[in-house]
């Protein structure tokens, strides 16, 4: 069994519910109590025209790092998420692992830890809110000083809860 670190965000039609959707749906896969942070909105990245509801969750989980994936990614699909959206682009559903317990994978279809997520304050502070002392793998930093050191963007902490 692993502790994962999922990332959860939405930023196309009702996004509330998107994200409550996930929140049940790693509930079920997961093999103990999750533990889910805040929602934060944030400003869209790149190619994205509106705002992002965002949020982590921890989960244990007995499945491999790229079975894990292939279940994120066919529950995205299931709700409507295009199969190759545009990179960075508007998202219905946007599930991503970002750390598989202490685990490093670098392979064609996967990359743990996340390689985006320590310039990603919309991963980053609700992180700390579920893992506020951890090191992560290969930096070794803590969240707060990614958070410091991490571009910064608008964002918000809602009172919505997932």
């Amino acid at each position: 069994m692993e502790t994962v670190i999922i990332a959860a965000g939405s930023n196309l039609g009702n996004r509330l519910d998107y994200l409550r959707k996930a929140g049940s749906f790693l509930e079920e896969i997961s093999e103990d109590e999750i533990f889910k942070s805040s929602i934060w909105e944030s400003e869209p990245v790149g190619a994205a025209k509106y705002t992002f509801y965002n949020s982590v969750a921890s989960i244990t989980t007995g499945l491999r790092a790229e079975e894990l994936l292939k279940e994120l990614k066919d529950f995205e699909i299931k709700c409507g998420r295009e199969a190759k959206p545009e990179r960075w682009g508007p998202r219905i559903l946007d599930l991503d692992i970002i750390l598989y317990g202490n685990l490093v994978i670098e392979s064609e279809t996967l990359i743990i830890p996340h390689p985006e997520y320590h310039r990603r304050l919309f991963v980053l502070l609700p992180l700390l809110e579920i893992c506020k002392h951890q090191k992560v793998p290969v930096s070794g930093k803590t969240i707060e000083a990614m958070i410091t050191d991490a571009p910064k963007i608008v964002i918000h902490k809602s009172n919505l809860s997932w």
